[in-house]
């Protein structure tokens, strides 16, 4: 099949996904009261958003969703995500829940992803729909939310990985950066690694579940994962603890240097806060059971 047959035949199933959208009922008709929720389980790549949340005049991964769910429900729609994320970041695993009402539970899931996946560029990707109770949050209910930060330490760029990774063009020990890092598991106030104007008069204590630091391959390309779980995270905590590691993996720092920073609740004691581009929203955790098929 050439590519232009290949094409059209993409842009037939994404009309024919769309129409097979409108002609679904109206779910105006009955907004009485929620009988479920619908949770979204997606993916995008981050390059050309302003992050998730809807920003006026700039495009979002919020904005992009919501539009295309209210083009199919024929209603308007308010979207609750698991975790924010900045401009530029990625999401392999991202949730998002909304209520539903009588007429919307007669959408079939297979034609609901389709429609949404025609109603939508190819950075995002819809990719599993769930019905959890009334009053689900996917963002109250998470348990724990995870991400990997990839950076390629080498001086050679990286190809395939070029858009999520930071390529930092130098060495870096892995092993040391990974010992530092277990001085951040469990419970702290993480103040001293959040963007200092959104730690103004909130509490900043998190409890951080896992964090290691290893070496991996991916696509035949060497990197440096950081992995992190933790019940939730503070404007840019994650991107400023790379930061702060890449500091003790370069030999800028000691490995103890992460006790002063921690302890110091300031801004100004870490170390930079790493590129977007090297950081992927990865995982959500849930309740076993409260997410169903839709």
């Amino acid at each position: 099949m050439n590519s232009v047959t290949s094409q059209n035949n993409a842009l037939s199933c994404s009309v024919d996904a769309y129409e097979e959208s409108l002609a679904e009922p109206s779910a105006a008709e009955d907004l009485t009261e929620s009988e479920a929720t619908l949770v979204i389980k997606l993916g995008y790549r981050g390059a050309a958003f302003c992050g998730f949340a809807e920003q006026p005049t700039q495009r979002s991964v919020a904005g992009d969703l919501r539009r295309a769910l209210e083009t199919v429900l024929r209603r308007e729609v308010e979207l609750t995500c698991a975790g924010r994320t900045d401009a530029g970041v990625h999401a392999q695993v991202q949730y998002v829940s909304l209520p539903v009402y009588d007429a919307d539970l007669s959408f079939s899931g297979e034609k609901l992803v389709r429609s949404l996946t025609a109603l939508t560029d190819d950075d995002i990707s819809i990719r599993q729909l769930f019905r959890a109770p009334q009053g689900f949050s996917a963002r109250f209910d998470a348990q724990a939310r995870s991400y990997r930060y990839r950076i390629c330490a080498d001086s050679a760029r990286p190809i395939l990985g070029w858009d999520h990774v930071w390529w930092y063009n130098g060495h870096l020990d892995a092993d040391l950066m990974d010992k530092a890092a277990q001085a951040l598991v469990g419970e702290h106030d993480f103040k001293s690694f959040c963007k200092a104007i959104s730690a103004e008069g909130k509490p900043t204590h998190r409890f951080v579940e896992r964090l290691s630091v290893e070496e991996i391959e991916e696509a035949g390309e060497k990197l440096i994962a950081v992995d992190i779980t933790g019940n939730a995270f503070l404007h840019n905590m994650v991107r400023t603890i790379v930061g702060t590691l890449v500091e003790i993996g370069r030999g800028h720092r000691p490995v103890e240097w992460i006790d002063e920073v921690l302890a110091a609740k300031n801004r100004i004691a870490a170390g930079s806060c790493a590129p977007a581009q090297g950081l992927t929203f990865v995982n959500v955790r849930y309740p076993e059971g409260i997410l169903q098929p839709w």
